[in-house]
């Protein structure tokens, strides 16, 4: 009965998926993740990195992609996540990623990289950008990733601030940009302190909410019960952070409406790398199974579809160069 129960649920979002993509056409990235957020179930979206990974997210079927700074500022500089990646930095990747997909990306904007009128100069060059949604967190600058030691957040009252200048931002620019509102003070302070927080970013008009580091179902619960018209996000950190992992249908039922994934991509990216280079420095190269084929490369990176477009705008001098090509190999 259980399984029968799931089955459903799962051939209902896929049509909900497939009815999604159909009508994203013509629609701006900002408006198809409003209606993804609006539409039932919960929707997963994996976060990128650069704009391959983007690219790999969109063709899995995805409905929207995150950008993870802790993957960015890895993958980019080679460095952890502890707030040394700059607004600059973060907003060219992010543009190469939104431009590489059509899909909505919602992009980490960590504290908003200074005081609330940074927050709102964050906001605009992330809309400038190119993303559908940004995050905003309560930490003190500089920040530290969410599920390690040493995180501190800023008072109550300058991060309901950050929030009222997103949401300024937002208006001044024009833009219907999605904001997720984040606080870190669950192991900052206490769970007390993330509830009211998280409430008090609703009534400032925040889209979206997500208390990270949650510990328990319990705790999910709760804050999933806080402010229960505003969607909630949860982060299934990899590779055993501080939250349990839960299956997508499972966080359905605890209550929230979005799921990100903020490492697999660099994860096993970092592991088939390191393979890879043990291989080679062993004399051998990558075994067929563990990457993909040359031609399946060109075709992921677009090279037929550049192929095809080209032709378009061939000329009779590039014709004739083709034709000597030929009687050459000839």
């Amino acid at each position: 009965m259980e399984s029968s129960k799931r089955c459903t649920k799962q051939s209902l979002r896929t049509s909900i998926a497939c009815s999604l993509e159909s009508e994203n056409v013509n629609e701006s990235p900002v408006k198809v993740l409003r209606r993804i957020i609006d539409s039932p179930g919960i929707h997963q979206c994996p976060a990128a990195f650069d704009a391959l990974s983007a690219k790999l997210v969109e063709r899995a079927g995805f409905p929207a992609c995150f950008t993870s700074g802790f993957s960015i500022a890895g993958a980019r500089l080679g460095l952890p996540d502890t707030g040394l990646i700059s607004y600059g930095e973060m907003v060219d990747q992010g543009q190469l990623i939104t431009q590489a997909v059509s899909i909505p990306v919602l992009g980490d904007a960590d504290t908003g990289y200074g005081n609330a009128m940074n927050v709102k100069r964050t906001v605009k060059g992330y809309i400038r950008a190119g993303f559908a949604g940004i995050m905003i967190e309560d930490q003190v600058s500089p920040k530290a990733c969410g599920h390690t030691q040493g995180r501190k957040v800023v008072s109550r009252e300058e991060a309901v601030m950050q929030i009222k200048a997103a949401i300024d931002a937002r208006k001044e620019s024009g833009s219907d940009i999605v904001i997720v509102a984040r606080t870190d003070s669950r192991q900052a302070l206490s769970l007390g302190e993330a509830l009211w927080r998280s409430r008090a970013f609703a009534d400032a008009g925040a889209d979206i909410l997500f208390i990270d580091a949650l510990t328990s179902k319990e705790e999910m619960k709760a804050f999933c019960e806080v402010s229960p018209l505003v969607p909630k996000l949860a982060n299934m950190l990899e590779g055993g952070g501080k939250t349990p992992i839960f299956n997508p249908l499972e966080l359905e039922e605890i209550g929230y409406k979005l799921v990100v994934y903020p490492l697999s991509l660099m994860g096993v990216s970092i592991r088939a790398m390191q393979d890879s280079l043990t291989a080679i420095k062993g004399g051998r190269i990558p075994p067929p199974g563990s990457m993909p084929s040359f031609e399946e490369i060109k075709e992921i990176l677009g090279f037929n579809t550049y192929y095809e477009e080209e032709k378009r705008y061939s000329t009779s001098t590039s014709k004739q160069g083709e034709d000597s090509k030929e009687v050459n190999q000839d």
